[in-house]
């Protein structure tokens, strides 16, 4: 049984997300705001297929879009109208599956009124989404089972959970050895205060709930994911007087973890690790966190020889010459 405050805090959530909020645009905060720059060209060439409706009622704070998913299973934690599960659903194909789970019942709603609006843009003949409405600490009860997704993604929700450590601990059991949680969410640079937690406005708009972010690390080795991989982080600002009297000098961040669950080995030897492309909206390069990124070896100089050329062209001053330009002898 939840604790008596963790029982209202649901309903206060429900509330907001189902009732207060009706688009993005009355939000009070960015947190729920995934900045443009995020976001590919190949996604957003899939969200210009993603119903008005669906879009108008997203409040994720990043891009939850990990690399290579077609014919993957992957679970969305806190899915609500359904935004980040259909752009899954074009990216996993018929052969993959999306199933997202939500606690506002409002959202659910919007999220399945839309399937075969989505089947029929993405030329499917059967549907590859599922909705279900329930609690993402509580899994099993909604009926998932264990070790049975590839992929978890989640996009600015787990702080609104009050107990993290039971969802990542949820999120570890119906996970597949060697799949990963892929996720967005708020985090604070301190430990947030009473009166942070318990202002309905900062909760709903994913502050009040925050995790102090060195916690994250703490809770995901106890449970035995491996330490957490840094992909990106955004300041977060608050255009509020009032809400920002209540802040003080705690700050916040938006920033997408990934969190890996792999089998207990011995330590690695060190080994060369080579990236061929091929792999969907990373043809040059595989990004895998803020610190670690694979480019595509070349080894053709014509090849390199192109590349270069294209490179010059778009920096170079307008009448730039080469070398052995008129005005410069080699």
């Amino acid at each position: 049984m939840a604790a008596p405050r963790d029982a209202e805090i649901h309903r206060e959530v429900q509330n907001y997300y189902g009732n207060v909020l009706k688009t993005s645009a009355d939000l009070q905060t960015n947190a729920c705001v995934t900045p443009a720059k995020l976001v590919p060209k190949y996604i957003r060439e899939i969200l210009q297929n993603v119903h008005e409706d669906v879009t108008s009622r997203y409040y994720g704070c990043g891009l939850v879009v990990p690399e290579r998913l077609e014919n993957c299973r992957i679970l969305d934690l806190g899915s609500g109208s359904g935004r980040d599960c259909y752009v899954l659903s074009h990216l996993v194909g018929e052969k993959g599956h999306v199933t997202g789970i939500d606690i506002t019942k409002v959202q659910v709603d919007v999220a399945k009124n839309y399937l075969e609006y989505h089947m029929e843009k993405f030329g499917f003949q059967e549907p590859n989404v599922t909705f279900l409405h329930g609690c993402i600490e509580k899994l099993a009860e909604a009926g998932i089972q264990k070790e049975s997704y590839d992929i978890v993604i989640s996009n600015c929700v787990i702080n609104l959970v009050p107990d993290k450590q039971e969802v990542l601990r949820e999120v570890y059991q119906v996970l597949k050895h060697g799949g990963e949680l892929y996720f967005s969410d708020v985090y604070a640079s301190l430990e947030v205060t009473e009166d942070i937690k318990s202002h309905k406005i900062l909760w709903g708009e994913c502050l009040g709930g925050a995790l102090y972010w060195k916690d994250l690390a703490i809770i995901a080795l106890k449970l035995g994911f491996c330490s957490p991989r840094l992909v990106a982080a955004n300041i977060i600002t608050v255009q509020n007087e009032e809400l920002e009297r209540v802040i003080g000098d705690c700050r916040f961040v938006s920033a997408t973890f990934r969190l890996f669950k792999l089998l207990k080995t011995e330590p690695a030897q060190r080994c060369r690790v080579v990236y061929n492309g091929g792999i969907t909206g990373h043809e040059k390069e595989l990004i895998f966190d803020a610190n670690f990124t694979f480019k595509v070896i070349i080894r053709d100089p014509f090849k390199l020889a192109e590349e270069s050329e294209k490179m010059n062209h778009r920096h170079a001053p307008h009448g730039a010459g080469g070398c052995c330009g008129k005005k410069k002898s080699c």
